[in-house]
């Protein structure tokens, strides 16, 4: 009568096994930590850069409001200039809410 034999298992190839799974775990456990550092410094990034457009914003309305009192008193102080027969000529900015940041402002002649 014959008699199978099983083979054996050796123990180092479950210790190593384990030890591979084990250090597969320490990586994307690694990975992880790296992945959530660096969303917090993009949310951090983003909070700074959303502040700093707050207040840009909040400066370009005050600078087109100096602009068109500043628009104001040179419209007042200067001359009109007669052209023709009762027509004047004007020289005048955009209203503030017509430029966007960066635009230069189209020069209007009125007549």
């Amino acid at each position: 009568m014959m008699c199978e034999v099983m083979p054996t298992i050796s123990e180092d190839t479950l210790t190593q096994r384990g030890s591979q799974n084990g250090a597969e775990d320490a990586n994307f456990e690694q990975l992880m930590v790296n992945m959530l550092d660096e969303r917090d410094k993009l949310m951090e990034s983003l909070r700074e850069t959303q502040e700093t457009l707050s207040l840009t914003q909040e400066r370009m309305q005050e600078v087109a409001h100096e602009r068109d009192l500043l628009q104001r008193q040179l419209n007042s102080a200067l001359p009109q200039v007669w052209i023709g027969n009762l027509s004047f000529c004007s020289y005048t900015f955009p209203p503030a809410a017509e430029l966007q940041l960066g635009e230069d402002p189209d020069f209007k002649i009125t007549t």
